[in-house]
């Protein structure tokens, strides 16, 4: 999805090691990579609040965005993000230059619309299965999310990647057998607990020698008394 967002981005210059990158996020901005449209690998750094907002959008990193390099001006989209896994915050992300005029491949996610008849009057709940599938597309046609009416499914029927909307500007390449959604039960398995007495009378006895051996192995083992 193309957006009216513009990321000025700066060029890093010097070491692009770990203790460059922290100092860049000590700045508070975070490091990042733009690359694509044969063109050269650039180390920039751009505002972490910024590219937060984006993959929170509607859109998330599917958008398709103006990044600014300087005077140099092209269209991209993030498409590698990390975290830092105790406090959450942006590490760094990769971004790639698009072209307008060239499809690309991208995954959508899945959105599931109305409750089920499987679940309405037939108890059953809905099991989402998958929550995105792969397309390819011109980026100007990349849709936020793909939504499917669920509203239909009985127990036991299977909504699979060949049931969801396939506009004609969307080439899905999941596997179209793949199951996006079904309605399942919920079955509570009950294990019967066997009687003491009867696991005792089924078990055979062990031969003398070897409870012998397993006492004086314990015995053994025991710390030996002062």
């Amino acid at each position: 999805m193309i957006t009216q967002e513009v990321v000025a981005a700066t060029p890093r210059e010097g070491k692009f090691n770990k203790n460059a990158a922290r100092r860049v996020r000590v700045k508070g901005r975070i490091p990042a990579v733009v690359y694509g449209a044969n063109e050269p690998s650039v180390a920039v750094e751009v505002d972490p609040k910024q590219i937060i907002r984006i993959l929170h959008s509607d859109s998330g990193h599917n958008s398709i965005f103006d990044l600014e390099v300087g005077d140099a001006k092209a269209k991209a989209m993030i498409v590698d993000w990390q975290y830092e896994p105790i406090k959450g915050s942006l590490l760094h992300i990769d971004l790639k230059r698009i072209a307008l005029d060239k499809p690309i491949r991208v995954e959508v996610p899945i959105q599931l619309v109305g409750v089920p008849v499987g679940v309405k009057t037939q108890g059953g709940i809905l099991d989402q299965v998958l929550r995105e599938v792969e397309i390819e597309c011109l980026p100007g046609d990349i849709p936020g999310h793909i939504d499917v009416d669920v509203s239909e499914l009985v127990f036991g029927a299977v909504l699979r990647v060949s049931d969801l909307p396939h506009a004609g500007k969307l080439k899905f390449l999941t596997d179209e057998n793949s199951t996006v959604a079904h309605v399942v039960s919920i079955k509570e398995e009950v294990v019967a607990t066997p009687d003491a007495a009867a696991v005792a009378a089924a078990t055979p006895a062990e031969p003398e020698v070897v409870k012998k051996g397993k006492q004086e192995t314990a015995e053994a083992a025991a710390p030996a008394k002062k």
